[in-house]
């Protein structure tokens, strides 16, 4: 006999457990961090017993919470991985299904497959959008934009473009941004959604390769996606570190500028990952011809437009 279990719950409560915490497995889920809070306090009360130890930052599962959460991995990853199956059978042959993460699917992406839909009005693409927290793997997806450092062993890999990081700002703002000291006055916009380590561009990061200090005690907005984060400065919320893929648009349209000229180069990268036996299917090749063609005529950089003292 099978129970009627709590999927939605169950769900939630392991993916808390894998990322350590509510505010990444929400922005997995696709939910806010309070209903993922409430399927497991519902868990917690169906069964009796408490799953999870809170912390501030991190919650860290108990002992029954961590045999929980290992059997609803592996039940659920099982049964994954079969729809998976199915859907490839189902699959029409000419969609193409696009794998990438939800700040470079909306700032880059999104705006340029107008122009791939009207070079090839007999493809269909489908975007699937994933947080890059576990390793890509092919079964659900013909093609991975990757961020990070190449290293995706088993898999076709080509560069799609590296990236420049520089801080961008709304126009309004200039007037007060003269000086890498005026950063003080302002709030630093921070993606708390990078997780390489060492290797992650952040603020700190740029400041170490530009030779330059950035103010003690300056105030940071923490934001759960690179896109929240390039809206927030757009509307004039703070400064953000801009990574070159992701704010080009908005620099060339004007919404954003570059106060000052110092950049850098990220250490991470922008990746192309496709299984081996995607080298015989014209509809993947002709996507990354589309896609490198794009790359290869986006706009150079603006310059800064930083005032004089």
């Amino acid at each position: 006999m099978i129970l009627n279990l709590p999927y939605s719950a169950l769900r939630a409560f392991e993916a808390v457990v894998r990322h350590s915490g509510f505010s990444p497995a929400a922005e997995e889920l696709g939910v806010s961090q309070s209903a993922v809070s409430q399927h497991v306090r519902s868990l917690e009360e169906w069964l009796g017993r408490d799953l999870l130890v809170r912390g501030a930052r991190q919650s860290r599962p108990t002992r029954e919470g961590e045999q929980l959460a290992q059997a609803i991995s592996d039940g659920l990853g099982r049964i994954s991985d079969v729809c998976a199956q199915l859907r490839d059978r189902t699959r029409a042959d000419r969609t193409i299904v696009i794998s990438c993460l939800p700040g470079f699917a909306f700032n880059w992406l999104f705006p340029r497959l107008l122009h791939f839909d009207l070079a090839h009005p007999d493809l269909s693409i489908s975007i699937a959008t994933d947080t890059g927290y576990y390793p890509f793997s092919g079964a659900d997806s013909d093609i991975g934009i990757r961020y990070g450092l190449g290293e995706y062993p088993g898999f076709e890999v080509d560069l799609l473009m590296r990236e420049r990081l520089f801080p961008v700002c709304a126009p309004a703002l200039l007037p007060e941004l003269k000086r890498i000291e005026d950063l003080s006055q302002h709030t630093l916009l921070v993606d708390e959604n990078l997780h390489h380590g060492t290797s992650s561009p952040t603020w700190e990061f740029w400041a170490r390769q530009t030779n330059l200090t950035l103010p003690s005690g300056v105030r940071t907005r923490r934001l759960g996606q690179s896109n929240m984060v390039i809206q927030a400065a757009i509307e004039g919320l703070g400064v953000a570190l801009g990574r070159e893929p992701l704010v080009i648009d908005a620099l060339c349209d004007g919404r954003l500028v570059r106060p000052f000229q110092q950049l850098t180069q990220s250490p991470l990268s922008y990746w192309l990952v496709r299984r081996p036996d995607s080298k015989d299917s014209q509809k993947v090749s002709e996507f990354l011809n589309w896609i490198k063609a794009e790359v290869a005529s986006q706009p150079d950089l603006p310059p800064s437009v930083m005032l004089p003292n």
